[in-house]
């Protein structure tokens, strides 16, 4: 095991960034997995695993097999951040001049790996996998067909029709990523946002075979949130309209009671009507200031310059 907080050396090609959390049944077939295709790889390539807060034995499988490959750098969080705070980490601490995400679960295959150092070689910034649509059930295409739709329209036009996870890009995006490292953002919309060349490839994403997925339903919320927040004026926007809509609703009304009352037309008048004005006029209201309040939140957030992630320990295994 190679010194604590220590540079390795600048001739690393690749940086593989893994994200993971408790998961130790998946840690000794991930390295020797990566071992199978990393050992033909043309390229120097270090592999950066980014302990977001594991309780289990995950770092213990990491230090009793890190043998199994050549270059790892292995980065521990303070605590759990979520896997977008995660790869930002990861991000941070890779010396290679081309950076990758994959992922502990091997739902996504290694061959990934040449397959976008290929398609990088033709001259692109930016490269990323993209699931392809045969194999999916309903449930499974349900959500990310959902917010890529809502990405489309709302934030970044060229978002993938299937959304990405598996990305791989070089060091312009590395050092941006590195200056913009923004609290409640989702990294593959700020990626797709900054322009430069880009392509993709599509692939088959595979079952799990261990452990449980940690990509819950609250996860998935607050990742649309954050997505609308930080990269669309569509929920400000959207309170203007409600806005609107009430005022212009409110005045069509008023012209409906004063044409009943003038064609003699007696209008029920009672607390009902009354209770059910003031209940929708207060939901909007509250929902409107929740909005603007999701986005004074993340204003303080900048103002005060906090991190998404604290960095605990970088140990390298060479």
């Amino acid at each position: 095991m190679g010194e604590k907080n220590k540079l390795m050396d600048s001739s690393v090609y690749l940086s593989i960034i893994i994200p993971f959390l408790n998961e130790e049944e998946n840690i000794e077939t991930l390295l020797t997995t990566l071992r199978e295709y990393l050992d033909a790889f043309p390229e120097p390539v270090e592999v950066v695993l980014v302990d977001d807060g594991s309780t289990d034995q995950s770092v213990a499988k990491i230090k009793e097999h890190y043998s199994k490959l050549e270059r790892i750098r292995l980065v521990q969080l303070s605590r759990n951040f979520g896997s977008l705070a995660a790869l930002r980490a990861g991000v941070e601490v890779a010396s290679g001049e081309r950076v990758m995400f994959l992922y502990a679960d091997l739902q996504d295959p290694p061959t990934l790996i040449a397959r976008l150092h290929e398609r990088m070689e033709e001259g692109y910034d930016i490269v990323w996998a993209s699931r392809s649509k045969e194999g999916q059930s309903f449930r499974e295409r349900l959500f990310p067909r959902f917010y890529a739709w809502l990405m489309q329209k709302y934030a970044v036009a060229d978002f993938p029709e299937n959304g990405f996870d598996v990305v791989m890009f070089n060091h312009k995006i590395k050092n941006q990523l590195n200056k913009r490292q923004e609290c409640h953002s989702s990294i593959f919309l700020q990626i797709l946002e900054m322009g430069f060349k880009k392509s993709s490839i599509t692939y088959e994403k595979v079952e799990r075979q261990k452990g449980q997925s940690k990509w819950t339903f609250a996860k998935k919320f607050k990742l649309v949130v954050d997505s609308f927040v930080a990269f669309s004026y569509f929920p400000i926007r959207l309170v203007t309209i409600i806005g609107l809509l009430m005022a212009l609703g409110g005045m069509v009304w008023i012209g409906i009671v004063v044409f009943l009352y003038f064609w003699g037309v007696d209008t029920p008048l009672g607390w009902p009507t009354l209770m059910s004005a003031v209940l929708i006029g207060c939901g909007i209201t509250n929902f409107s200031l929740g909005i603007i309040a999701e986005y004074l939140w993340r204003t303080y957030d900048a103002a005060r310059n906090t991190r998404p992630f604290i960095i605990d320990e970088v140990t390298e295994f060479d």
